[in-house]
């Protein structure tokens, strides 16, 4: 047993409860991916979209995986921005205006939607028009990216950031290595709240993109079937 441990019997527990936490928020992070590598799949075959998919890097610290995820949603945005302009552009002001009025019927949304994309892609699948009101007839995957980013950002900002993804051996010692007493006490402490200040409000925040996000490729689908 480390001195410390004598010093502070509480030390054990509190790096047993950063661990676990350092794996909620690992897990939390790869279900980000995996959905925001399905919604770019999604933009990239009915939408003649472009968007590299992203991977977990185990030898890279939170913050550079947080960036990872911040670049390819924000390439997402861009992308989806873009579909915006172009049905702005194609379309006639009325129509325009008819993709965002909650009133109009969804699938007449669909059928202008899909004219534009057979006009911007030359060739479009039947489902481009579908994924396109998904994304711009509704603020939802917007509003949820836009979120997570700004929570991603905090995180990446943190003591968090700096700890390596990997939870067994140099990754955890950045915070647990050999530092006596109330020194590694204090940065124990530290650590474990930062975790829980940051987590709870990811997760929701996670949660609802993943949401948003099955929304979309479940609706494809079901218009593939």
């Amino acid at each position: 047993m480390a001195l410390s441990d004598l010093l502070y019997p509480d030390n054990p527990k509190r790096r047993q409860e950063l661990i676990h936490l350092h794996q909620e928020l690992l897990d939390c992070m790869s279900m980000n991916f995996h959905a925001t590598n399905e919604l770019a799949g999604v933009l990239n075959a009915h939408l003649g979209c472009t968007i590299t998919h992203i991977k977990m890097r185990e030898s890279s610290t939170v913050k550079e995986n947080c960036d990872i995820i911040i670049q390819a949603m924000s390439e997402i945005q861009r992308q989806v921005q873009k579909i915006d302009s172009d049905m702005k552009e194609k379309l006639e002001p009325v129509l325009y205006q008819k993709l965002y009025d909650i009133k109009e019927p969804e699938l007449e949304k669909i059928a202008i939607a899909h004219k534009v994309f057979s006009i911007v892609l030359g060739e479009a699948t039947s489902t481009a028009g579908m994924v396109a009101i998904k994304l711009i007839g509704s603020n939802l995957i917007t509003l949820t990216v836009s979120k997570l980013v700004s929570l991603l950002a905090q995180i990446g900002a943190s003591v968090l950031g700096g700890i390596s993804i990997t939870i067994l051996g140099l990754g955890i010692e950045m915070i647990l290595h050999a530092i006596l007493g109330a020194v590694e006490r204090n940065q124990l402490l530290a650590a474990v709240r930062s975790y829980e200040e940051h987590l709870a409000e990811f997760k929701e925040a996670s949660e609802k993109y993943q949401c948003a996000i099955r929304e979309v490729t479940s609706s494809v689908r079901h218009q593939v079937q």
